[in-house]
């Protein structure tokens, strides 16, 4: 058994969630895991089973949004990991970010094995630089970083996403169907009046309809509902919006943290995946899934977070009609 192990991931909540099988895999070989997050993912990291103490930091070269760089917040991090003394560090990043600069903060804190996934030569920074092929599914691909540290699960683990249980009760009778027409970046967003026909077409064929949204947005779910659907926006923490996407007979949700929420509960999950990252490692993972949108389109891996092409040809594609078909596939498989 190692002692304290600090696993980092430093962006927003689907990243954290897909660490899951990792941080398992950690804290079987450990005594403690402590799991250091960007604001926007340290909600989802304390849902993580095998998560002992959750720390956030803005990091300024990981965040969409990032922080000036200061030299007196990089020293307090650094004392506050000298001050943990943790006996090794797995560092987690997506294949377009850097774990170095971590590692050099980490490795000055007196960090003495420090593990991750890197492209780039890192010197005297990682003990050990791990390698994979690209399009491996994001919790693999995770997990396969922890092996190289020389973590695994538990005899009996799937690898599957997860969250910590109990879940908060739900005033709902499960078996209804969550829209969530919302996403962390405007690219990867089906078009609000696109989701309002869904649910109008939704309840239609029989379903109930649950739609929610995080505190910021609140018009659109409100919107989005209209007089058929259930408007939960800004209703529900991270825990509580687990709780009903459990409940839930599927869920039609973009390429955003509410798609691996769904998947973390085993939840099938009807994916409006725009193509600007690709679906072999970002689509949800261990549920049935349905994928709908144009991977072809024009804006392909282009990582945008606007929309690049007019009219949003990759999701404006998608109808209603193909909403509810897909639904009515998860819900049988």
């Amino acid at each position: 058994m190692t002692g304290t192990v600090l696993v980092a991931r430093l962006d927003s909540v689907g990243d954290v969630l897909v660490q899951g099988p990792l941080v398992r895999a950690v804290a079987h070989g450990a005594d403690r895991v402590v799991f250091l997050a960007g604001p926007a993912g340290a909600e989802a990291a304390r849902l993580l089973p095998g998560v002992d103490e959750v720390w956030t930091w803005a990091c300024p070269w990981i965040l969409g949004d990032p922080p000036t760089v200061d030299a007196d917040d990089l020293a307090a991090l650094t004392g506050r990991v000298r001050a943990l003394a943790p006996d090794a560090a797995v560092i987690s990043t997506s294949f377009h970010q850097s774990p170095l600069p971590l590692a050099l903060l980490l490795r000055a804190a007196g960090v003495p094995r420090i593990s991750a996934t890197s492209v780039d030569y890192p010197g005297a920074l990682l003990d050990v630089r791990h390698r994979v092929d690209d399009d491996v599914p994001e919790p693999e691909r995770a997990l396969s970083l922890a092996r190289a540290a020389g973590f695994d699960l538990p005899a009996g683990d799937d690898g599957r996403l997860a969250v910590r249980r109990p879940l908060p009760p739900v005033p709902q009778e499960p078996g209804y169907v969550v829209l969530h027409p919302g996403a962390s970046v405007p690219a990867r967003a089906w078009p609000a009046h696109r989701c309002a026909e869904a649910v109008e077409a939704l309840a239609d064929a029989g379903h109930r309809v649950l739609v929610t949204g995080g505190p910021g947005e609140r018009a659109l779910s409100a919107a989005v509902a209209g007089t058929r659907g259930v408007d939960l926006g800004g209703a529900l923490d991270l825990a509580g919006l687990a709780a009903v996407l459990d409940g839930a007979a599927a869920v039609v949700v973009g390429n955003t943290g509410p798609a691996h929420l769904a998947a973390a509960v085993g939840t099938p999950v009807v994916s409006l995946f725009s193509p600007v990252v690709p679906a072999a490692r970002w689509a949800p993972y261990g549920v049935p899934t349905v994928l709908l949108g144009d991977q072809d389109a024009p804006c392909r891996l282009t990582r945008a977070r606007a929309c690049p092409v007019a009219g949003h040809p990759c999701l404006t594609s998608v109808t209603a009609a193909d909403v509810v078909a897909a639904v009515e596939k998860v819900v049988a498989a």
